[in-house]
């Protein structure tokens, strides 16, 4: 048991500087506003592996140091809290409707529509913005669409190598 645990945390660990390495490196600016990046993948393969907890901790922790580490602290709590639900319920949903393939494309839509509505709460009502957080709205949608196209592929992947069944993680 205290293997186990050990084992995710350390899993925990690795995913939120994944996270945090695949929203910094690879970055495509974006015409909307901002630039899209790998982290949202990342956010999602953290609840798909992990599962809603760990994963959540995880694609909270990775993404809230993005934005500590590179002037948007205003921005932080927030993502703490956002990515962190998308991860755990992605898992959620997931772990719901019996871990079948079309479970990770709803769990993952699902997900992604927490981070956009999650976006726009925050700085419409937390950091004043109003209506005006509205223009975040597209940028954010291709994020995640982003996020949720590669973050499958990449789960597929991971299924296919066999690389999962090695960890031998069970949430």
């Amino acid at each position: 048991m205290r293997d186990m645990k050990i084992r995710k945390m350390v899993l925990a660990a690795l995913m939120a500087a994944l996270t945090y390495v695949a929203t910094m490196v690879v970055q495509i600016p974006s015409p909307m506003q901002g630039y899209v990046n790998l982290g949202d993948c990342c956010v999602l393969l953290s609840g798909w592996i992990l599962g809603p907890w760990w994963g959540g901790a995880a694609a909270g922790i990775g993404s809230m140091l993005t934005d500590l580490l590179n002037g948007y602290a205003h921005y932080a709590p927030g993502t703490l809290v956002i990515k962190a639900l998308d991860a755990i319920a992605a898992a959620l949903i997931v772990k719901a409707l019996g871990r079948k393939p079309y479970a990770y494309v709803v769990g993952g839509v699902v997900g992604e529509l927490i981070m956009v509505a999650g976006y726009f709460g925050y700085a419409c009502l937390l950091l004043g913005k109003g209506i005006g957080a509205a223009a975040s709205i597209p940028g954010n949608l291709v994020q995640g669409a982003m996020g949720l196209v590669i973050g499958l592929v990449l789960f597929v992947l991971l299924k296919r190598s066999k690389a999962l069944d090695k960890l031998n993680i069970q949430w």
